[in-house]
């Protein structure tokens, strides 16, 4: 069986090069930070904490800068100080970085209507296979182009390392620019009682002397959809202190809804790592798919191991999720459950922008600690396409961000993305449905 969603190369020879050259390139992560997080995905699973997932829908090399990455961890991590005093728990923060390269597509083609009539080429699958413009030269697949994300993956993976140990990440100081976001927002009265809180923590934590490390550094890790097989196969080592293969390219990978056939070959790789892994689950997803797909990615029921990311939509997360959740609970299958609000609410607005309603997103994340509250399970946590800019590529918020105004500034090559005051509202609206959980 041909794996699906992969490039349609012209030259198998230099598909070869590019991946024998990546086989001998240092790992990005170590299998010990996947073990770490793996029992922190543990914790989330046993409602211990909370996982805080964000980053592009798919990255580009042009925006491997460091202010592109310092403004994406920024909002994470203010995020996660808002959702960390809410729960009560410590937030587990995975970026969708450092990898996320590549994206499936519903066909190999895209036909555009030009001034000489229709022209069809390659379509876009992210800047690891082919480039966004639409010419010949720059849509057909580039093995070439995995070596650069592995590069780039590096480049990103030493400057957020460099973010979070190095002053950066101080929780006082990503607490004074939400108390900067509250002020400036509309709704500022509805997210001051929360901002206020914390002052008041940090104030009492400051009065008796408490300064411990973690006021100071975070740990975070990486994640991406590990689509591109060639790339993931290539970028699998054996771990020396176990003998174990893991996936060095992220601490984190995760099988897409397109890929997730039970004898397909993503499932088929993803059997044979050790990383914690996560699946996207969809409308079309059965109880039974569920637990056939348990059976094979996690067969020893490894807490951590295994994270369902359910994506079905604000209108249908209320009625498809609880068959699932209630089958996969009876069968003792351990499971960490985790939140995409994005990918059911995507619609085509009269402008022909594709984009979402953040009123749908946040439908979706209450839905979702709905159901797990219904039947006594935990709702580990959220996974959001976001930037750290002020894009305009999803409709509502406190902006009023409207189909016209998508226009303004949509930056996105595949996805509509959360900017930086949509991603902080939707932290401050979460925390109220964690303070209630």
């Amino acid at each position: 069986m041909r794996p699906v969603q992969q490039p349609n190369y012209p030259d198998a020879d230099a598909v070869a090069a590019a991946v024998a050259k990546l086989r001998r390139s240092p790992p990005l992560v170590f299998a010990g930070e996947c073990d770490e997080l793996k029992a922190k995905i543990a914790a989330v699973g046993r409602g211990e904490a909370f996982l805080l997932a964000g980053g592009d829908c798919a990255e580009t090399f042009a925006e491997v800068t460091a202010d592109n990455v310092r403004n994406k961890l920024r909002v994470l991590l203010q995020m996660a100080v808002v959702l960390t005093y809410a729960a009560s728990v410590p937030v587990v923060k995975i970026g969708r970085l450092a990898g996320q390269y590549a994206k499936p597509r519903s066909s190999d083609l895209e036909t555009r209507t030009t001034p000489d009539g229709p022209v069809t080429l390659p379509a876009y699958r992210g800047d690891a296979v082919n480039g966004f413009d639409f010419t010949p030269e720059s849509r057909i697949p580039d093995p070439q182009r995995l070596v650069d994300v592995y590069n780039a993956s590096a480049a990103t993976l030493n400057l957020v390392r460099a973010f979070v140990t190095g002053g950066f990440a101080d929780l006082r100081q990503v607490h004074t620019w939400n108390n900067d976001f509250v002020r400036e927002s509309p709704y500022a009265q509805r997210y001051e009682l929360v901002a206020g809180e914390i002052e008041r923590a940090l104030t009492f934590m400051k009065a008796i002397g408490a300064d411990p490390d973690e006021f100071h550094r975070v740990d975070f890790h990486s994640s991406h959809e590990a689509l591109l097989l060639d790339y993931e196969h290539a970028m699998t080592r054996i771990d020396s202190r176990t003998g174990l293969p893991y996936n060095v390219s992220a601490h984190m990978v995760w099988i897409g809804e397109r890929t997730r056939q039970l004898d397909g070959a993503h499932v088929e790789y993803f059997s044979n790592i050790r990383n914690p892994i996560g699946c996207k689950l969809g409308p079309s997803a059965t109880a039974d798919d569920a637990l056939g797909l348990a059976a094979r990615l996690n067969p020893d029921n490894e807490q951590g191991r295994l994270t369902f990311i359910t994506r079905f939509g604000a209108e249908k997360i209320r009625d498809g999720l609880p068959p699932l959740v209630e089958k996969v609970t009876a069968e003792g299958v351990q499971v960490t459950w985790v939140s995409d609000p994005m990918h059911g609410n995507t619609f085509e607005a009269s402008t022909g922008y594709k984009t979402r309603r953040f009123d749908d997103v946040l439908d979706e994340i209450q839905g979702f600690f709905d159901v797990h509250r219904a039947l006594g399970t935990v709702p580990g946590g959220m996974m959001v396409e976001m930037t750290g800019d002020d894009v305009t590529e999803i409709v509502g918020g406190g902006e009023e961000i409207d189909e016209i105004g998508l226009a303004h500034r949509y930056e996105s090559v595949v996805d509509p993305r959360l900017n930086r005051v949509q991603s902080l509202e939707l932290a401050f609206l979460v925390s109220e449905m964690l303070r209630t959980r």
